[in-house]
């Protein structure tokens, strides 16, 4: 064996024999590639410098802007405001309350911007009014953790922000834009789903629709909505960048929450700080050790090596573009979102992109993988948050998750196809795609 398969099998091997070990994470891949750089000769001064370069981004520094407005708009009384708003838009149909809640999660995730946030806030509300009004208890908590997905599509999104970083300098607006399409396709799959299994168990409707009932809650919830026009307008309007935005985005949150909602006061502001902390702390120290660990990478050629061996498999794009996904599946189910767009992309990016997937198509592609990873055992943490919440075996929620699963995947199957999907918003406001 030469001495470049050697430190190839030290780097990956340990790096996945501490996953299934349950190492954290940020030491898997610290410790993997610490070994990796002993086994090569080098310096280990390498380290701390590739970490450096890993974090050394301008538009890195939105992530702790989004994931601080996030906080600050979940707990300043924005729910309930989402939760109306949605119940006046489809709180009509069979099965209004399931409906409901997909609708409010694509509202709430463009605010937020992560599942596990949506599940913990939307889900403490509406699984128990679900079960009041005569929703199976599994059910209600699996349609609450499918449906907090569509925040990791729908801008603005910080794994987004994350991936355009990692593929290399992708537009975070391009992005942005391409992620409204798929979001409302996984809510709509969703909703068709929920509304099937709600005909066959005979779920409630709810109260007829009305125009100015829904009018007025529009305009009870526009300040809320007004946080992702802020972000999104002002990105792809080129008023400012990503980073700017998030930053301007977090002003106006807090000024919604304490002084117009009035659903957090100035020591809620502080304790949503200390949370976002914490959060960030995990996300940065995850991007420096990626950082190192893309470095040696990069320097044992194995992306190329991968690429190789993908397309070693067949020839034909569509066979290569559902191992690419069943890859990213099986990863989800080991690991967190954040370190798999860190750790896959620089590897499968090339082969993406060598079937003709848009580098735009393929962030898509990756997140959702990511979200369906987040609903699986063995880690799947908004799965884990969701049983939680509603005090139930995960094993039981599983098993009702088990039609929406079919929905989700249908979906990314749908976006792996048919680019336009992905691509239409922007190519339209004149992105390269």
């Amino acid at each position: 064996m030469s001495g470049e398969n050697l430190s190839t099998l030290i780097l990956l091997g340990s790096f996945l024999l501490m996953v299934f070990l349950r190492f954290p994470i940020a030491y898997s891949v610290g410790i993997s590639t610490v070994l990796c750089l002993i086994s090569m000769g080098q310096n280990l001064t390498v380290l701390p410098l590739q970490m450096h370069h890993g974090v050394w981004s301008f538009s890195l520094m939105a992530v702790p802007f989004f994931i601080t407005m996030g906080v600050l708009m979940g707990s300043g009384g924005i729910s309930d405001k989402l939760i109306a708003l949605a119940n006046s838009l489809v709180g009509w149909m069979r099965g209004g309350l399931a409906m409901v809640n997909i609708v409010a999660s694509y509202f709430f995730g463009g605010i937020s911007g992560s599942a596990s946030a949506d599940t913990a806030s939307l889900g403490s509300i509406l699984i128990p009014m679900m079960v009041d009004q005569g929703y199976d208890v599994d059910f209600s908590t699996a349609v609450t953790i499918t449906s907090s997905c569509e925040g990791l599509l729908v801008p603005p999104s910080h794994n987004m922000v994350i991936y355009a970083t990692t593929a290399g300098g992708i537009s975070v607006g391009a992005l942005f834009m391409a992620g409204y399409l798929p979001g409302a396709l996984l809510a709509i799959s969703l909703m068709v789903g929920s509304y099937i299994i709600s005909v066959k168990r005979n779920y409630p409707k709810g109260e007829r629709f009305s125009l100015v009932k829904f009018l007025k809650q529009l305009g009870t919830s526009f300040w809320a909505l007004a946080a992702i026009l802020i972000v999104v307008v002002g990105v792809v309007g080129g008023v400012f960048t990503a980073t700017e935005s998030a930053a301007i985005a977090v002003v106006y949150s807090l000024i919604v929450s304490v002084f117009i909602y009035r659903g957090m006061d100035w020591k809620g502001v502080w304790k949503g700080l200390e949370s976002c902390i914490d959060t960030l702390a995990i996300v940065l120290i995850l991007i420096a050790m990626s950082g190192a660990f893309g470095y040696c990478l990069t320097n044992l050629h194995v992306p190329a090596k991968a690429a190789a061996l993908i397309t070693g498999v067949s020839n034909s794009p569509i066979i290569i573009a559902l191992l690419l996904n069943l890859i990213l599946l099986v990863l989800g189910m080991i690991m967190d979102m954040a370190p798999i767009i860190l750790i896959a992309t620089p590897i499968l990016l090339p082969v993406a992109t060598s079937i003709g997937i848009s580098p735009i198509q393929f962030g898509i592609m990756v997140v959702l993988n990511c979200g369906i990873g987040l609903l699986t055992p063995p880690v799947g943490a908004v799965l884990f948050i969701g049983s939680a919440v509603a005090k139930r075996p995960m094993e039981k929620v599983v098993r009702a998750t088990l039609p929406f699963y079919l929905c989700m995947l249908i979906t990314l199957l749908l976006l792996t196809f048919i680019p336009q999907i992905s691509l239409w918003l922007p190519s339209l406001f004149g992105y390269a795609v």
